[in-house]
């Protein structure tokens, strides 16, 4: 009886290290993809924002303000309000 759980036991941390090593390696992989993409592709992603016009016009100015404001703040500066929907 005492093998049995030696041997469940070593299946457990066998499972468990293969599902760390996995996430850690999805996670590790994600994070090189996107630095490679944004620093040699952002031409790409900045393309097809310039034709949209903001859509902001029907709110009152300082919600708009503070709606801006969150953003900039949120993202560091990089970020953009170009519309701003009822959900």
């Amino acid at each position: 009886m005492n093998n049995n759980f030696e041997i469940a036991l070593q299946l457990l941390g066998i499972g468990m290290l293969t599902v760390f090593a996995i996430l850690f390696l999805v996670v590790f992989l994600g994070n090189i993809i996107i630095r490679f993409v944004n620093r040699f592709l952002p031409e790409a992603a900045a393309e097809g924002t310039g034709k949209a016009k903001p859509v902001i016009s029907e709110l009152d100015p300082k919600i708009v303000a503070v709606i801006v404001s969150a953003v900039k703040t949120l993202t560091g500066g990089k970020g953009q309000v170009e519309k701003i929907e009822r959900v």
